[in-house]
């Protein structure tokens, strides 16, 4: 089942695509967009379509200035705020666990973001750790969360390997840039792995138990 709908917050109406598996979902899964991007990005649509098959419902945001038709990204905390806003409409629909990501800006703001969500998981796509050529700038203690986080990154991305440890794990793909687009279903394939194995995902793909 899917269904398409805008729910407000303090920066302008965000524009919510939700989709929820047959019979009662395990967890929800929320998913935000690059910074020019949409939720139509490759890999989100792949992940989306793997996880509903192991019985997760996805929501996937499209921030307000997307909706407004902008391309330049908002600052972060309006970016955050918005996002907050939409997890607290969101919770609402499924009792399960909420589990935030996105990818390269939506795994940003899932970051900064997921425990006052009350969040119990990240998954963070093409997570940017700093500019292109500016590794000083460094983003790592975003990640930081203390929450189980999953990183899938390309080993050919400008933006940058994030360092795993601790609850952080990192999976590195072979031959992708930051847009993650050579093989989108393997993205996906190790996105609902992790998912399987912390419980949140239990159908489907997931191995039997």
């Amino acid at each position: 089942m899917r269904r398409t709908s805008e729910i407000s917050t303090p920066r302008g109406p965000a524009r919510v695509t939700y989709d929820r598996p047959d019979g009662d979902p395990v967890s929800l899964l929320v998913l935000g967009h690059g910074a020019g991007g949409d939720v139509d990005a490759p890999d989100l649509v792949a992940v989306r379509d793997a996880a509903i098959a192991a019985g997760v419902a996805v929501a996937r945001v499209t921030q307000p200035y997307r909706v407004a038709g902008r391309r330049a990204p908002a600052p972060a905390g309006q970016l955050d705020e918005a996002w907050a806003a939409v997890l607290a409409a969101l919770r609402a629909d499924v009792a399960g666990p909420l589990v935030v990501g996105g990818r390269s800006s939506g795994a940003r703001v899932a970051c900064r973001t997921a425990s006052a969500v009350g969040a119990v998981g990240i998954v963070a796509l093409a997570f940017p750790l700093h500019p292109p050529g500016r590794p000083e700038r460094s983003r790592a203690a975003e990640l930081a969360t203390g929450l189980p986080t999953l990183v899938v990154n390309g080993d050919r991305d400008p933006f940058g390997l994030p360092p795993g440890g601790g609850p952080v794990q990192v999976v590195v793909r072979p031959g992708e840039r930051h847009d993650l687009r050579r093989d989108p279903a393997g993205v996906a394939a190790v996105v609902v792995g992790w998912l399987c194995g912390h419980g949140w995902a239990d159908r489907g793909p997931c191995p039997p138990a």
